[in-house]
């Protein structure tokens, strides 16, 4: 799996509990092979992208907080892709 999709899916799994998007998107990630983050942000519906639009910029604030700056630009990544 592409590093920056494990960060990723590492989020998703922080939310699987509560909704039923993340536990989708981390099914696409676990049961297809992405070349790319770009390549699996194309195959998200809108509602999968609303979900990465609210969550990651907290996501990324935390990590930037936590100084795991490693973290921060892995997500900034995905973040830079969505529409």
């Amino acid at each position: 799996m592409d590093k920056t999709l494990g960060y990723l899916l590492e989020t998703l799994s922080n939310y699987s509990d509560h909704h039923v998007i993340p536990q989708r998107m981390m099914n696409k990630l676990e049961n297809t092979q992405y070349n790319s983050e770009g390549t699996f942000i194309r195959e998200l519906n809108e509602e999968e992208l609303i979900f990465l639009n609210k969550v990651l910029p907290d996501e990324i604030k935390y990590a930037l907080e936590s100084q795991d700056f490693k973290r921060v630009q892995e997500l900034n990544e995905v973040y830079e892709l969505l529409p």
